[in-house]
């Protein structure tokens, strides 16, 4: 008779729930010989479901493609599109005190002349004329400034020309998880959690519900959000405050409709103001957008204010227009001392957030519930699976949080709030000691190699539009040749020429995976096609930042 668990009970749905439900029954019972482990879902029906974020990260596909989802259904059923990368714009200043935008693409070259490309770049500069590193390294910027697709029309599921991830209605995905998790045998009960019942050991027992009466407790994992019913308010498991390392606590989220449908953007904008930034995520019907910002350096009025300011400035909020009913959303940064307590693991807020700069929330349910799968509890508990589960859960959030602390310590933008980020913020032991070392020499494999998400090239997209490595030599450089370098350039222009030339546009694109009938250029956008802005009571916010 098997020692492992049989039975799973997750407390909370949303993204965070359906998703681990569906990673769980995929993972362990597809081809599991014998009964299946029993997946149960407890959702409540008083709360409503909000999802973590609406942007992803380049693994995203093969999550979907390894879960058996039908690719074209996913863009259907959420509302997707194509994200190639993200556009920082304003994050730093050039020489004249000017802001300018770079790119964080998820492609990465291969070596030039068995070197990095990045020494050629530093020692030879661009091998054309355009000045970034990125544009000198992959073509995705190039489709971004053309809105091309990274799919030829009528291409296979999960088929790609370069590498890509997703935007979409976080809500819309959390739902329609569910539905494909429901086909597949999970256990669906909608009502509410009103006790929690703990052994002798202190290890949850059951679970009393409001209308089913006592659900027994096998193995718990905690879904339910910020209020982290078991971890935080029956395990009492610690919190860690990651304050002193990022200052952002407060989000205005927003959703708009588009200022023109058919003019899509496969990327996501990240664009610094006066005391945070703004995410621009577009959606295949509409924009997600909101301000991310720090309540000690604006007030919520300060920043609302500013953030209209900056939507009408861009044009996503005309000028006339009403200001959207917008909450200003609290968020606890940080995470809890253990992941897995007992016989209770939290996934999603339950166990932490860090603010979603680089879209990581969706990819914090995803490893956490992989890495429950690959340490798949047994029914004594053995303390060397969670010891362990803890140590990656740990290892993975501090990597989330010190990327992000880099784009912050990095900036050079001269006002108070980015001053403290800057100066005042703490940074780890670990990347005060990387930043260090590349400032004599670029960062290199040796340098991530026990990072999950954020690899050598990722610190180099980020760090050398900023100047980091500005008037600095490397030994190394003396090793690489010139003629390399133009050969490689001439290969990648080939390359962006073939792709601007192949790829269609990224509106056409999602209408053929859709299925639609693609609005035409020359319509008359009036009716459907034309953004409408209604009164300021009837637009409604997206909770897509601090809430699983």
């Amino acid at each position: 008779m098997s020692d492992r668990v049989e039975n799973v009970t997750i407390v909370g749905g949303g993204t965070a729930g359906w998703l681990t439900a569906m990673i769980i029954n995929t993972f362990i019972n597809t081809f599991r010989e014998g009964p299946a482990v029993k997946v149960t879902l407890i959702e409540s029906p008083k709360i409503p479901t909000v999802g973590v974020g609406e942007a992803t990260v380049a693994g995203m596909p093969s999550l979907m493609q390894q879960l058996g989802i039908d690719e074209a259904e996913l863009f259907r059923r959420c509302n997707a599109s194509f994200k190639v990368s993200v556009r920082f714009g304003d994050w730093a200043v050039d020489g004249r005190g000017k802001p300018f935008a770079f790119y964080h693409p998820f492609n990465f070259p291969g070596t030039v002349g068995g070197y990095n490309p990045a020494y050629h770049f530093n020692r030879f500069g661009p091998y054309g004329g355009d000045p970034s590193i990125t544009d000198n390294m992959t073509a995705n910027s190039a489709l971004i400034h053309a809105r091309k697709g990274p799919r030829a029309l009528n291409g296979e599921n999960y088929e790609k020309s370069i590498g890509y991830a997703y935007h979409l209605d976080a809500g819309l995905f959390g739902e329609f998880m569910r539905d494909v998790a429901l086909s597949r045998g999970v256990q669906h009960i909608r009502d509410d959690v009103v006790e929690v019942f703990q052994d002798e050991t202190g290890a949850v027992s059951g679970l009393q519900l409001e209308k089913g009466g006592r659900h027994p407790v096998e193995f718990v994992v905690d879904c339910t959000g910020f209020k982290s019913l078991i971890m935080k308010e029956v395990l009492k498991e610690p919190f860690i405050s990651y304050g002193d390392y990022l200052l952002n606590d407060r989000a205005i989220p927003v959703q708009l409709p588009h200022r023109d449908p058919t003019k899509i953007e496969p990327c996501t904008r990240s664009t610094a103001l006066g005391a945070g930034w703004v995410w621009r995520v577009p959606l295949y019907s509409r924009v997600g957008t909101g301000y991310v910002f720090s309540s000690a350096f604006r007030s919520d009025d300060e920043a609302r204010d500013e953030f209209f300011r900056h939507l009408r400035a861009v044009g996503d909020l005309p000028t006339g227009a009403p200001d959207p009913d917008v909450k200003v959303i609290k968020m606890r940064i940080g995470r809890s001392q253990r992941f897995w307590v007992k016989n209770c693991v939290a996934i999603g807020l339950s166990n932490g957030f860090i603010e979603p700069l680089e879209a990581t929330a969706i990819y914090s349910v995803e490893m956490a519930a992989r890495w429950l799968v690959g340490h798949f509890p047994d029914k004594k508990g053995s303390p060397a699976l969670a010891n362990r589960y803890n140590g990656l859960m740990t290892s993975l959030y501090e990597e989330i949080r010190d990327f992000i602390s880099t784009h912050y310590h990095t900036s050079n933008r001269p006002d108070p709030f980015w001053k403290a980020a800057r100066y005042d913020c703490r940074l780890s032991e670990s990347l005060q000691e990387r930043l260090e070392l590349w400032k004599a020499r670029l960062p290199e494999i040796t340098d991530t190699q026990d990072q999950k998400l954020f690899n050598f090239w990722n610190y180099l997209y980020v760090l050398h539009p900023k100047g980091f490595f500005k008037d600095r030599h490397f030994p190394l450089e003396g090793s690489i040749r010139h003629e390399h370098w133009q050969a490689f350039g001439r290969r990648l222009e080939e390359r962006k020429a073939e792709l601007l030339r192949t790829m269609p546009d990224h509106y056409q694109l999602l209408a053929n995976i859709r299925g639609d009938e693609p609005l035409q250029q020359a319509l008359n956008l009036d009716g459907l096609a034309k953004p409408v802005f209604e009164s300021r009571a009837s637009v409604r916010p997206t909770i897509s930042v601090p809430t699983a």
